[in-house]
């Protein structure tokens, strides 16, 4: 592992991390799997110890309450999701070509991506635009699940649910496990991530984004532009509504790969992977994500696994099991073209690992 001699290494890096154009801050986090070392840094306009929106680093959250929820048998991945959400929701949520198969989708496909239910962040309104080219542009406004299904409803399904060889990155897909972990436990999805992860493992500074007055996150950029957008942020509890700190989000991601929510030979079931080609290239299991390493980045010495999850905000969450080393922290980037510099760090310190 990088030795605590080598932290000038270390502070280069996240130093690096900010010299693409538009990334205006970093933050990183780095921890051997057996406490050895510790070190968190940051560059520009970051501090280490910053709050910042994880985005859809939050659905590794989800993730850990799924299979929570699975050992207490209030819910199984198997399970239709049309056992857990009112009619209304499920009625014509996937027809494709004419075949309605709404009631034919699984938790299962949902957490994986697998269902074909459309993207809401990536559908058109009726001026052409997308939802993302709206809010990054500033246009803010809440995006709850009824008004994501209204839209979604009117657009065409990627594919069958579960088809083979199929995958849709969609955050609708979250929305609706939200509602399902809501209705079984009787909670909010606020507390809900508070009462399964944020008491348990006392994240102190981790919560869920609710009011639009709050001020704590650092500023989100798209591109050259700061984004304002705390309605749209206030209403995606499940999909990425968490703020968080480098620190807190690693104690999370160890608890997450030790067996702390569920027993870690289950990690082997998640790990069904499906190619994602946009936004970026990368593996889609259940509930987790792969990054794609090409081999020639370390030919003699393979790098092997990095698992975790992305977040449109540039923040980032991995562990790679080879080195058993953990990466936490944030590019605070919206656009997806700052994600490559967090890539470049975390397999410049993989490879300087002993």
């Amino acid at each position: 592992m990088v030795k605590k001699m080598d932290e000038a290494f270390l502070d280069q890096t996240v130093r690096q991390m900010i010299k693409k154009r538009n990334n205006f801050g970093a933050v990183l986090c780095v921890e051997q799997g057996d406490d050895a070392f510790s070190w968190a840094g940051a560059a520009g306009n970051m501090e280490a110890d910053d709050q910042y929106f994880i985005a859809s680093v939050t659905k590794l959250y989800v993730t850990a309450v799924a299979l929570k929820l699975r050992s207490e048998n209030l819910l199984q991945l198997e399970d239709c999701i049309a056992n857990y959400l009112s009619k209304d929701i499920v009625r014509g949520i996937h027809v494709l070509d004419g075949v309605d198969y709404s009631h034919d989708i699984t938790i299962k496909h949902l957490i994986s991506n697998t269902s074909g239910i459309p993207d809401y962040f990536a559908c058109k309104h009726s001026d052409g635009k997308t939802v993302a080219s709206q809010l990054f542009q500033g246009n803010d406004e809440e995006w709850p699940l009824e008004k994501t299904l209204d839209l979604i409803k009117g657009n065409k399904p990627k594919f069958k649910p579960g088809q083979k060889g199929k995958v849709n990155y969609s955050d609708t897909n979250y929305q609706l496990l939200g509602r399902i972990m809501e209705n079984v436990t009787g909670l909010s999805m606020t507390e809900i991530f508070q009462t399964f992860i944020f008491d348990k493992l006392n994240l102190s500074k981790t919560y869920v984004y609710e009011d639009v007055n709050d001020t704590k996150p650092v500023p989100l950029y798209y591109k050259s532009n700061a984004v304002h957008v705390p309605l749209y942020m206030s209403s995606i509890a499940p999909e990425g509504g968490i703020v968080s700190t480098a620190k807190d989000t690693m104690t999370f991601l160890k608890a997450f790969f030790n067996g702390y929510f569920f027993p870690t030979e289950q990690l082997e079931e998640l790990k069904q992977w499906n190619r994602i080609y946009f936004p970026g290239q990368f593996y889609y299991g259940i509930g987790l994500e792969k990054l794609w390493v090409p081999r020639i980045l370390s030919p003699s010495n393979p790098i092997k696994e990095i698992l975790g999850f992305w977040g449109q905000s540039g923040a980032f969450a991995f562990y790679n099991p080879e080195r058993d080393v953990y990466f936490t922290g944030t590019v605070n980037q919206s656009s997806g073209f700052g994600h490559s510099a967090a890539f470049n760090a975390m397999i410049k310190i993989i490879r300087a690992c002993a």
